[in-house]
């Protein structure tokens, strides 16, 4: 049986992501955020929502710009780190000791050690409510060498993203492959009508 548990902003599992800007004198900025994910595929885009009270909130209106980092495991703690301090008051690249890397294609830094990065102009702004939603085209993804095959793909298995699960509040890994997408065939789920019930 299930129980009614209230309206709460819970989808399991959230991403992990690390989203960098300049601030308003230049000097690059990281705050993590698990409400993202991506919103459109023609144009490629994603979506990620943050309070007005962050310090990147504003940077991100001013610049049109952002990066979205995807920290590998092995970078949780500094994922961890760099949602638990504002860049108001602390130089989070200086006590993390990561790289940050100007975009050539956006007005924002990267993340030069995690695995997987997306660049993206900020094409829309949304007020929802105590959260506000950038939406961003994203114009490059760049990966390391070691987590691509042969086509060119990153593989979810080398970069190793790390899972938020926002009720717990707590940090999951990626479990085992189950199955490749589609591989369950039509037929398998075929479908009768009796006298206006569906049967399988």
């Amino acid at each position: 049986m299930k129980q009614s548990i209230g309206a709460q902003p819970l989808l399991y599992p959230t991403p992990v992501l690390v989203v960098c800007t300049f601030d308003g004198v230049g000097k690059p900025n990281a705050m993590t955020v698990a409400w993202g994910g991506i919103c459109c595929s023609k144009p490629p885009c994603v979506s990620i929502s943050l309070r007005k009270a962050t310090y990147s909130y504003h940077h991100i209106l001013e610049r049109k710009a952002f990066t979205i980092n995807i920290p590998g495991d092995k970078y949780l703690s500094h994922a961890d780190y760099f949602g638990s301090v504002s860049g108001k008051n602390e130089d989070k690249f200086l006590t993390t000791g990561l790289t940050p890397v100007k975009s050539t294609l956006v007005d924002a830094p990267y993340i030069d050690e995690f695995p997987m990065i997306l660049e993206c102009h900020m094409i829309h702004s949304i007020e929802i409510g105590l959260h506000t939603q950038f939406i961003g085209e994203i114009l490059d993804i760049k990966a390391d060498d070691s987590c691509l095959d042969s086509e060119q793909v990153p593989l979810i298995e080398r970069i190793r993203p790390v899972l938020y699960a926002p009720g717990v509040r707590a940090y999951y890994g990626i479990g085992n492959k189950l199955a490749d997408a589609y591989s369950t065939k039509k037929e398998k789920f075929t479908e009768k009508v009796v006298e206006g019930k569906h049967l399988k």
